[in-house]
């Protein structure tokens, strides 16, 4: 057989005009390519060259000629997956993980262009919040054990459990229609080519944390391991009492009993630790795979983790007006707070696959727990003197997931591919005995006065239960064509409940004696039993404030067609629509009866065709150009919708929701150039434009009371334009000290530019006005940001990679330019924060040990932070300024060891 090939096509090489080729010829001409050493990965098997040269198949093959001329295949080698996607998309490989060497999956799409993370675990697309994008687990919905958010946290989910994700920011009808700046798919562990075990051990610190003094309180032995040895739960005859606990409902000796038994003083009592302990953490995977016939192969999957790890903060909080003569500061604290994070992660899979088909089985387990003592101290405008605030959290957070999902193929040549999803998962969160105690500073000690205590619970329980199914068929036709069309399905229940307590005096005020004790003392059963001390439940039950269940239903279905329009043209074209109802029902905590009232708002019924259309032009043999086109929605969350009360525990900002939030709606319009140099290295750079109707905003008011909450409404509308740029490359300068190694550069850029229209005559439903309109532009300045919008967003990524002596360092810089985290109240400046720059750097290194052992060890090291830069929430004008929330992280390290076999 002769052949004559020239370049293997980077795009989609392009089928013959006079006439069809059979597809068992081309994959003989494909596969002659593949044999010469200049290309380095397989091409689709689809008719899609033009002939040049006799190809004679082999006599048992399936034919449908007799003859192949030569193939001429133009182009060249354009790395997958970017080139090939059908949409603008971007990606974070396992070789990302282990270059960055990013704990998880928010940690890692720092790096992505466009992309800005907040607080550590909400990932913002294209200067968008995280309201306006989804997260997918293999393609499935996910739950979120956040109580203001829908969207699930991405610091979740660990970097040992994933495969990789993709970020898709241009829509396609496959996707659902929850679609702003983007959708993140988390691809979990699949079956492994070969066995492998590794075991990993490491330890860490931070350079205002570790071997410092500290804040902490005693719950249990066990409260390392981030599980409660059921100390801090409610008694069940709180629980399950009927009717709120106060003198109205219950005797004297009644409360004297529940507070004993609800009172636990050694919760409430800070505590200094001298010194904190460094940061550890284990992990173990492993994976197997097992022929168990001729065509059907077993694997299985498993990866386990253990994480602990110490943060102090301390800082500044303030709060306070602007005037024409600069800022008045009402209240002004220096805050420290400790917190130990654990975290358990593990992660099972079963994959059975043949030839054409293959079942997976997957359930990914996450179990994270936050454990705070906290305390602040300053002026308090409204008390008039000095207090101090003294606090304890203990906050759970765990996700189950469980997917069972299979992929068959059918016909001659797999034209017919069928996929299909089942998915059930659970998320729950609960701030089981957090605590707050306030003190007030007379003759220059700290004593207690009558009920300047809290004791509250909460939990939130948030369910999905998902299922899809995908057909895509290669139509018979001269040109390649795929049809595809599916279906889905997910039923998102959420129910939220939060019972707060405070310990009271009898008779109005303590004794003299009881204000100087101690809190484990004053908070004793001596001081119940007594009768200096009675329980009094604060639970807020009007409107439902306190407890809500939500409903999300969304029915899918979606058609869609792919293929080359003309030589160098492909397109995909599809529709979907969707039918989704959604509501928010406040509750009667006690009865657990649906309330009604201003804070009943009717549910959200709404259905929706989504068309969206991305055409793809191959301008040159290496470099393409994608247009794309969308219409798509942001759904309000549950939180945002709900008329519960709610502190954040990062900034002690009060929450409230607004059950008259609408959906909102966008128009995206994408353009994109493209230019694969050199395998794995490119050039990027496009444009996109967004109007969106009806946008989410968060705003600061005190919304009819004398106490600021941040609350939600739609703004009028919004438009977001901006340009990105992106750029990889390898680099052989032929150094000495480098060897045989190389360096590597990537680097991205988006500049992004937003305003939100607010006309006059337009109005606002705010939070707290029971449903009424409002002049829009008395809470939204027309012309101004949206919120969470950066202007700036810069990665630069330089590194060596050296393959024979297995040595990768990495220096990671991420840069994202001041954005609106809330919008302040009438005539006072918005709440800005600075994320900044930072600096990391990131070290693996094998370790030769002549193959003793039969396991290979390696060395990683990394430093987070380096710069010291400091987180800034405040407010500023004319040169005064507010610090909101201000601290240094430190500068954070750690140093592992992993041992491969």
């Amino acid at each position: 057989m002769t052949s004559s090939i020239t370049r293997l096509s980077p795009l989609r090489a392009r089928s013959p005009r006079h006439g069809r080729i059979a597809r068992t010829g081309i994959c003989l001409a494909v596969a002659a390519a593949l044999a010469t050493p200049v290309f380095a990965q397989e091409a689709p098997d689809t008719p899609d060259a033009a002939a040049s040269a006799d190809v004679a198949p082999s006599a048992d093959a399936p034919q449908r000629t007799s003859e192949l001329g030569a193939v001429s295949v133009r182009g060249e080698y354009i790395p997958e997956p970017m080139a090939n996607t059908a949409a603008v998309s971007s990606f974070v490989t396992r070789e990302d993980f282990e270059r960055t060497g990013d704990s998880d999956a928010a940690a890692a799409l720092v790096r992505v262009s466009g992309l800005s993370v907040v607080g550590e675990k909400y990932v913002y697309v294209r200067g968008l919040g995280e309201r306006y994008s989804s997260a997918l687990f293999n393609g499935s919905p996910l739950p979120s054990p956040e109580p203001l958010q829908r969207v699930v946290p991405l610091d979740l989910f660990p970097a040992e459990a994933l495969a990789g994700v993709t970020v898709q920011k241009t829509y396609s009808v496959k996707y659902p229609g929850e679609f702003g700046g983007g959708v993140i798919d988390l691809q979990g562990l699949t079956v492994p080519d070969a066995p492998f075990l590794k075991l990993s051990v490491g330890m860490g610190g931070n350079s205002v944390t570790t071997r410092s003094p500290g804040l902490t309180y005693y719950g249990s032995n066990r409260d390392w391991t981030g599980y409660d040895t059921g100390r801090r739960d409610l008694p069940d005859g709180i629980i399950h009492s009927g009717q709120p606990i106060t003198s109205a409902n219950y005797s004297r000796e009644w409360l004297a009993a529940y507070g004993s038994a609800l009172n636990n003083p050694n919760l409430f009592l800070l505590q200094e630790k001298r010194r904190i302990d460094p940061d550890t953490k284990i992990g173990v995977s492993a994976g197997s795979a097992f022929d168990i016939a001729e065509d059907l192969r077993l694997g299985v999957i498993g990866v386990v983790s253990f994480d602990n790890e110490w943060r102090t903060r301390t800082g500044k909080q303030q709060d306070g007006v602007f005037t024409s003569n600069g800022a008045d500061v009402y209240n002004d604290y220096d805050f420290a707070t400790t917190r130990m994070n654990a975290r358990v992660n593990g992660l099972f899979g079963l994959g059975l696959e043949s030839e054409n088909h293959s079942v997976s089985w997957n359930t990914l387990y996450v179990h994270d727990t936050i454990k705070e003592a906290k305390s602040r101290a300053g002026y308090n405008f409204n008390v008039g003197v000095d207090i101090r605030e003294d606090g304890t959290l203990w906050l759970e957070r765990q996700l189950v997931n469980n997917q069972l999902a299979g992929k068959s193929s059918f016909g001659e040549f797999g034209d017919l591919k069928l996929g299909w999803r089942l998915a059930y998962s659970k998320a729950r969160r609960t701030t089981p005995y957090e605590t707050s105690v306030r003190y007030a500073k007379v003759d220059g000690t700290w004593i207690h006065g009558s009920g300047n205590n809290a004791l509250r619970f909460g939990a939130v329980d948030d369910e999905v239960a998902s299922g899809g199914i995908d057909l895509d068929w290669r139509l018979p036709t001269e040109r390649e064509l795929t049809l595809s069309a599916g279906l889905a399905y997910s039923d998102n229940d959420r129910a939220a409940v939060q019972r707060t307590f405070r310990f009271d005096a009898l008779g109005g005020g303590l004794p003299v004696y009881n204000q100087y004790q101690r809190v484990d003392y004053l908070f004793s059963d001596y001081n119940f039993q007594n009768g200096t001390l009675t329980l009094n439940e604060i639970t807020a039950n009007n409107n439902g404030e306190s407890a809500y269940d939500g409903t999300l239903t969304n029915k899918a279905a979606y058609v869609q067609l792919e293929g080359e329009l003309a030589p160098q043209w492909r397109a995909t074209v599809g529709l979907r629509y969707e039918d989704a109802t959604q509501a928010v029902h406040p509750l009667d905590i006690f009865s657990g009866a649906r309330v009604g009232g201003i804070f009943a708002a009717p549910p959200l019924e709404n259905d929706y065709v989504l068309p969206a259309a991305t055409v793809t032009w191959n301008l040159a043999d290496n470099q393409q150009v994608r247009f794309g086109a969308s219409k798509t929605i942001a759904r309000p969350q549950f939180r945002e919708l709900a008329p519960q009360q709610y502190s954040d525990p990062d900034n002690d900002r009060l929450f409230f929701g607004n059950p008259y939030l609408v959906d909102s709606e966008l128009l995206n319009l994408d353009a994109r150039y493209e230019w694969f140099f050199d395998a794995g290295e490119y050039f990027t750079a496009g444009v996109f434009y967004k109007t969106i109707d009806n946008p989410v905003e968060a705003v600061i008011g005190d919304f009819g009371g004398n106490q600021l909450f941040q609350g939600f409404l739609n703004a009028p509308e919004a438009t977001l334009y901006g340009v990105e740029l992106e750029f990889k490359k390898y680099f052989d300068p032929s150094l000495r000290w480098l060897g045989d190694g190389r360096l590597y550069l990537a680097t991205n850029y988006t500049w992004s530019s937003s305003e939100v229209n607010a006309e006059e005559g337009d109005t606002v439903i705010p939070p707290g006005f029971n449903g009424v309109p409002q002049d829009a532009r008395s809470f939204v300045a027309d012309g101004s940001r949206m919120q969470g919008q950066s202007d700036h967003i810069a990665n630069v990524q330089f590194g060596i990679e050296h393959a024979a002596a297995d040595l990768q360092a990495t220096l990671i810089a991420n840069y994202v330019s001041e954005r609106i985290s809330v919008r302040g109240r009438a005539g006072q400046p918005d709440y800005m924060e600075d994320p900044g720059a930072t600096l990391d750097f990131v070290l693996r290194k094998g370790l030769d040990l002549g193959g003793w052992g039969g396991f290979k060890p390696a060395l990683s090291f990394s430093a987070r932070n380096i710069l010291n830069k400091s987180h800034q929430e405040y407010q500023e004008r004319d040169g005064a300024r507010i610090d909101l929330y201000t601290y240094r992280p430190g500068i954070s390290w750690d140093v592992s060891l992993s041992l491969a076999f």
